[in-house]
This record gives C-alpha cells, sequence and structure tokens, in this order.
C-alpha cells in the first residue's frame, strides 16, 4: 500500500494490517451495509501490473488463458495464467489502458505480485516488452450498493458502464463496472485523496472483507498463494464468467485445458455455500462427504464473513459429492455446506 495513501485512510479511521483495511473504525454493521447499503472500499490488497511495448500484446496473448483481441478501451477482462500443467498460478482481471494500444494493466492479489511478476519476466527474453509494479502509483477504490451507479456517474462527470467489464477512461480517473451497482475507480493518488471524502459522504467506508464477499457472492474466484496450481481454469468457472478462450493460440497449459473442454466430462465444478461456523473459514480449506470417507472431495477457493452468519464460499468440489448429498468442512465431522445458487448456470 502507498504509504502517503497508508497515512491518508487512517487518518479516516481506517484499521490497517498488512496493507489491508480490515475495518473503520464505528463501522460496526459493515457487512450489514454490504448487503443493504452503499459501501466504499480500499482495493490496495490487490496489486497491479503494467505492461507496455509494442510487443506487449502479442506476448500477453502467447502466455495468458483469455483472448487479448477482445479487450479494447471499453472492455475489460477476467484470466488466469497456468503453468504448463494447466494449473492455475493466479487468476485476475485486465483492461487496456487509455494511452497506447500495447499498454494493459493486470490486477491480482497483491500476495503474488512479486512471483507473477518474476515468472512472466522469465520469458519476456528479446520481446519489446516491459512490466512495472503500478500498484502504488494507481489507487483503486470499490463502491457498490444502489447509489453506486450514481456515484460512478459523479466521478467520471458522464454516463458509467453499466456492462459488467465495461470500463471508461477520462484524463482524470477510469472507470470499471464489476457488476450490477458495483464499480471500481482507478486514479492516481492526487485525485484518490480528493474523491474518497466525496464518496465516504454518501457511501459507508467498509473493509476489504466486504468486497471480498461481493466477489464470492457474484462467482468471481481468486486465486491465492494457498491454492496456486490446485486446480484448471474450468474447475473455479473461469469459462463461463470469459476467462478463458477456446479459439487463440498456445499459452501454458492450453493443450490441458482445451483436452478437458472437448474430452472429457469435468469432474468438480465451484460452487457457492454458506458454512455455519465461528471459526474462520479459509481459501485452501479441505472438504469432505460420506462417499469418499477420509479422502478429500472438494477444497475452499475464497471465503468471507456472511451478514447473514457463519462464512459464503466458493469451494471446488466433486460434482458427484454436492448431487449425492452433504458435503462437510474440514472433516465429518464439521458443519455441513448449505449450498447456495450461484448468478449463472453451470453447464
Amino acid at each position: 500500500m502507498n504509504s502517503i495513501w497508508h497515512i491518508f485512510l487512517q487518518e479516516h479511521n481506517a484499521i490497517i494490517d498488512k496493507g489491508h483495511v480490515l475495518h473503520f473504525r464505528g463501522s460496526a454493521i459493515e457487512l450489514r451495509n454490504a448487503q443493504t447499503g452503499t459501501i466504499l472500499v480500499d482495493l490496495s490488497n490487490f496489486g497491479l501490473i503494467h505492461f507496455s511495448g509494442n510487443e506487449a500484446s502479442t506476448f500477453l496473448q502467447g502466455q495468458l488463458s483469455c483472448d487479448l483481441r477482445k479487450i479494447n478501451q471499453q472492455t475489460a477482462q477476467h484470466g488466469s495464467y497456468c503453468t504448463p500443467k494447466g494449473r492455475m498460478l493466479a487468476s485476475f482481471l485486465i483492461w487496456s489502458g487509455m494511452a497506447a494500444n500495447n499498454e494493459y494493466y493486470m490486477q491480482l492479489p497483491a500476495t503474488l505480485l512479486e512471483s507473477i511478476s518474476r515468472r512472466l519476466s522469465m520469458y519476456v527474453l528479446r520481446a519489446k516488452v516491459q512490466l512495472n509494479n503500478r500498484s502504488d502509483t494507481l489507487i483503486r477504490l470499490g463502491i457498490a450498493g444502489n447509489k453506486a451507479k450514481l456515484l460512478a456517474e459523479e466521478i467520471l462527470q458522464q454516463a458509467p458502464p453499466i456492462s459488467p467489464l465495461g470500463i471508461m477512461h477520462t484524463e482524470k480517473v477510469s472507470v470499471l463496472c464489476r457488476d450490477v451497482n458495483r464499480y471500481e475507480i482507478i486514479s492516481t493518488l492526487d485525485q484518490a485523496v480528493i474523491i474518497w471524502p466525496h464518496l465516504a459522504s454518501q457511501a459507508t467506508p467498509v473493509g476489504t472483507a466486504c468486497w471480498d464477499w461481493l466477489e464470492i457472492r457474484a462467482g468471481i474466484p481468486v486465486i491465492l498463494p494457498m491454492t496456486q496450481e490446485q486446480f484448471i481454469p474450468q474447475m473455479v468457472n473461469l469459462d463461463i464468467i470469459g476467462g478463458v478462450s477456446f479459439q487463440k493460440g498456445c499459452y501454458p497449459g492450453q493443450e490441458i485445458v482445451a483436452r478437458t473442454q472437448y474430452l472429457g466430462k469435468l469432474k468438480r465444478r465451484m460452487y457457492l455455500a454458506n458454512i455455519a461456523s465461528s471459526q474462520p473459514v479459509m481459501a485452501g480449506d479441505h472438504l469432505f462427504s460420506t462417499e469418499l470417507s477420509e479422502q478429500a472431495c472438494g477444497m475452499i477457493v475464497n471465503a468471507a464473513p456472511s451478514p447473514e452468519g457463519g462464512f459464503d464460499a466458493l469451494a471446488v468440489i466433486q460434482t458427484d459429492s454436492v448431487e449425492a448429498g452433504k458435503v462437510f468442512w474440514k472433516n465429518l465431522n464439521g458443519p455441513a455446506l448449505r449450498m447456495l445458487p450461484l448468478p449463472y448456470p453451470l453447464p
């Protein structure tokens, strides 16, 4: 987190730990606000890699699961970066900059930024591509709720994009539509310190867990260090949300990803569930079912406290176990997962 921005947020009552805003003093009902009100979130827990150079598009097209040809100055995409075995090292959002055709921003968890940057840099070789960490130079804010569209319009001074992953750039800010009534604002530090008080006067500042919960309810997976190399993209529904192209050329893991799509029935998919636990549910936790006894039938991808109690979670689970009945957290004596509907249909 930018040190100046860190101080600014603390002056506005933020409680921060390791670059994450945990909560704001005096906001005891943050989760309820995330469900029924309009919220404002700092997104410094996500890092930002800037790609530039004449061959940036060609380079990224050969490394990522998404199709860079479908990204333009009005449209962002979900995507993944995989091992040669098709296992995901990272999931991300990627969009084009407003200044040049071969300029891209990749947003992913800050905890993965260094390792992913280093791995991608290994494959640049003689390509005309530069990678730079822009996490501290571009501040990202999230707004969500009934007033989010109106606030985005005030920041842009024009109607914001309304389709998910639509993006609009001005000289001072970029606004990315994440979902219905949910927007991300990207700006410089100087602009962010002006924007924040205006937004905070009409939206409740909350900790990052509230945004995590909204991402979970939207069915958007976020790969974290504890879940790297655990899933192929289809297992976390990345094919459903547009993060995988089956028409583009080769990229690391492409053969495995394509073979799974066309030659075999996927045995694991990502589901949305609530877990009635007073103990924290964490990414990487194993799940069990009576059908498999001691063998794990799934794994938690992401989890966050739910406004209705317990934890809401995205979990990759064997489809047979879901269809057969109860799935349990950590062991067969743990809480049973209560399945919830995803906002999109599974194949």
